[in-house]
């Protein structure tokens, strides 16, 4: 996405929270303020917190999620809220999407959110779900990309059911 599309709208940032199951990667989604949606944990950035900062407090706010968030986003995509026939209308988001592996779950402090684990087919269902197009396809690539990147560290780190723990020694 251009950069300049990112300065003409306002700004969101959300955690894309997944967790390994053997083999298999599972996201975890929310439910949307309004109940009848599912989307990823996210929210507005706070200037006194990084962005991805920002996007690790809205994954334990929404969904109760503690773990390992990236420092730098990996992925952008266009987000819209409310419907045409309301008096604010649709606005739409630019929106930072930062990797997170989730350790630990506790009680979301939002408790209509309904946070779960669904696979990546699933979660694209969920997600595509009284949504136009363009925006479902928005979210489609934001699983695609996590994915990518996953298997890309899973393969960097040697990371896979048995060594879930293994990171890359440290260089100086």
């Amino acid at each position: 996405m251009a950069s300049r599309v990112s300065k003409l709208l306002p700004l969101q940032v959300a955690a894309i929270c997944y967790r390994r199951r053997g083999d298999a990667v599972q996201f975890l989604l929310v439910n949307t303020n309004g109940g009848n949606k599912w989307t990823f944990p996210k929210g507005s950035p706070d200037a006194h917190l990084s962005h991805s900062q920002a996007a690790e407090r809205e994954a334990a706010e929404e969904a109760g999620a503690l773990g390992t968030i990236e420092p730098r986003h990996f992925h952008l995509y266009l987000y819209s809220k409310g419907v045409f026939w309301h008096p604010n209308g649709v606005q739409e988001f630019v929106v930072k999407a930062f990797l997170m592996e989730v350790h630990q779950m506790r009680r979301p402090d939002e408790s209509m959110r309904n946070p779960t684990w669904l696979s990546p087919d699933e979660a694209k269902r969920r997600l595509a779900k009284g949504r136009e197009v363009k925006y479902a396809r928005e979210l489609h690539a934001v699983i695609d990309r996590a994915l990518e990147r996953i298997q890309f560290h899973g393969a960097l780190w040697g990371t896979h059911s048995g060594s879930r723990h293994s990171r890359p020694a440290a260089h100086s």
